[in-house]
């Protein structure tokens, strides 16, 4: 996944003259739940095995099995791309030895500014898959509700776990929609169960056959073939922030003193091809701050 590719490189920049970085992929975004505990203890022993000196944790679902098992041990520990309160998956009066990068998708910033470059638009559909992540996104940012009006916006967001289902919802959209946001789909299934995750297939697709302008949270999500792009996070802030936390670390302050960041607020990332394709053109404050891609 793109994502982890850029904030993997920003790791590398700040870490590899020194350290040599190991990498474990859990996979949980593409494997069945029922298989994420298995992973999970397939890394413990790859860490038991390795003995590091640091551990750094990419994601919520890494966070949640391993930082208690972590905690237990003398081993400092950086997570970064963490959407949910950290306390929900470890008890930081006990543990001491973890902090890191949290990650606050601009998701209600980024549906506000799309109103400005679409002013006509009136309703919007929010695509999640039903992974970890977006369900806290669907807690912390919308408050549990799954309709909200955002900056005069009809806000639906959905979080649906099946490909065809998401198709359909892409499909259907212009009888309900104007334009459509295209969120976390890693965990996406088919209806045979098998992940339908390769090579970014789904943003392309669902820009392909979106009959409505398509907008993206990530950077990842951003490009001639996807979305027209949006305020989105990069991951390679969440690499450079951890890095930072991870380099205090090894340099001798202990992680109980570092309180954990939120690493990047959002940029413009918006796709030339994608705009014009939609007749979009950017209102000059927000082409001001824009970064480009083809």
């Amino acid at each position: 996944m793109e994502w982890d590719v850029s904030y993997k490189q920003a790791l590398e920049e700040a870490l590899g003259q020194k350290y040599k970085l190991e990498y474990f992929q859990m996979d949980t975004k593409r494997l069945p739940k029922d298989q994420h505990a298995a992973m999970a203890d397939k890394a413990w022993a790859r860490y038991q095995a390795l003995q590091p000196v640091l551990v750094i944790l990419g994601d919520d679902a890494a966070l949640k099995f391993l930082a208690n098992r972590l905690g237990a041990t003398s081993t400092p520990v950086v997570y970064l791309g963490i959407n949910n309160n950290p306390r929900e998956y470890f008890d930081a009066n006990i543990i001491k030895n973890i902090s890191g990068v949290l990650e606050r998708p601009v998701l209600k910033r980024n549906i506000a500014f799309a109103h400005e470059i679409m002013p006509h638009a009136k309703r919007a559909l929010v695509l999640f898959d039903t992974d970890v992540t977006s369900q806290v996104v669907l807690k912390d940012t919308f408050g549990g509700q799954h309709q909200l009006v955002i900056n005069g916006v009809d806000v639906d967001l959905k979080l649906i776990g099946e490909w065809e289902l998401w198709q359909k919802e892409v499909l259907d959209a212009k009888q309900n929609y104007d334009m459509i946001f295209v969120g976390l789909y890693q965990a996406l299934r088919d209806r045979a169960g098998k992940s339908v995750n390769t090579t970014d297939e789904v943003a392309r697709w669902t820009s392909e056959h979106s009959p409505v302008p398509t907008f993206g949270f990530w950077d990842w999500a951003v490009g001639p073939d996807k979305t027209i792009g949006g305020l989105v996070l990069y991951g390679r802030e969440q690499g450079k922030a951890a890095a930072e936390i991870a380099l205090k670390i090894l340099s001798g302050t202990p992680p109980a003193q570092i309180y954990p960041v939120t690493a990047d607020r959002g940029h413009f990332l918006f796709s030339k091809r994608q705009l014009e394709r939609y007749k979009i053109v950017l209102p000059v404050a927000i082409a001001r701050e824009t970064s480009w891609t083809h």
